[in-house]
């Protein structure tokens, strides 16, 4: 229970900070902290509960992660569903505190930071263009992990390897998704949106779960321990 509160608890964080900032500071009259900003606030959450929790629980903070780890042979089958219910459960406490908070002046949500293609693509990206992004943006993040947490990488950077790899991402694909690579971040979101954003949720499942597993592969067949 303890590594399942930990997963709870940070990415409650990771959609609290992430998507608070793209909600709330975004577009604040004379003080937006613009895509710059948002891509920092996804990463510093990373980066905070990395250092703080992930000695807990590994500070996965994201579905398509745990399954990537677990392909990888970094995690145990056994903890994969507990922590992706829990990723989940925190990533909508997080979007009702937010919620509570948008609306606290009378505002309505607008796109509470769901993500989405074509019409509903910041930048009218198509389904393909968000499909490759988002697979091929979560296979770069799974690499990176993988990578970075490797028993002869160096010790004690992995959380800012993994953070500013986050905020890397963010600012490319920000334009053409919002930027999901977590399917907790994007459910969560699209709960409290409805319509067009529930109705295309789907991709923001499926692809990053397909990058994230591919780059289990991948990184298992690159690694020097496996050659």
């Amino acid at each position: 229970m303890k590594k399942f509160t930990a997963e709870f608890i940070g990415t409650f964080w990771l959609v609290l900070g992430g998507c608070g900032s793209a909600v709330l500071a975004a577009a604040f009259p004379g003080v937006g902290i613009g895509l710059l900003g948002v891509a920092l606030a996804f990463g510093l959450t990373v980066l905070t509960i990395v250092y703080s929790l992930g000695h807990i629980s590994g500070a996965h903070l994201n579905p398509a992660v745990s399954v990537g780890l677990w392909v990888g042979g970094r995690f145990s089958g056994k903890e994969l569903l507990p922590y992706i219910i829990a990723q989940i459960l925190g990533g909508i406490a997080a979007a009702s505190v937010l919620y509570v908070i948008a609306t606290g002046n009378g505002s309505a949500i607008g796109n509470f930071a769901a993500n989405g293609y074509g019409e509903n693509s910041p930048g009218h990206y198509n389904l393909l263009a968000a499909l490759v992004t988002e697979v091929v943006m979560t296979f770069m993040f799974l690499i990176i992990i993988l990578g970075a947490t490797d028993d002869r990488a160096p010790k004690g950077f992995a959380g800012l390897a993994i953070g500013l790899s986050l905020t890397l991402i963010h600012l490319i694909s920000i334009p053409v998704t919002n930027t999901s690579v977590n399917p907790a971040r994007s459910i969560s979101q699209a709960l409290f949106v409805g319509g067009i954003a529930i109705e295309q949720l789907w991709l923001f499942i499926v692809a990053p779960i397909a990058g994230a597993i591919l780059a289990g592969l991948v990184y298992g067949f690159i690694s020097p321990k496996n050659n």
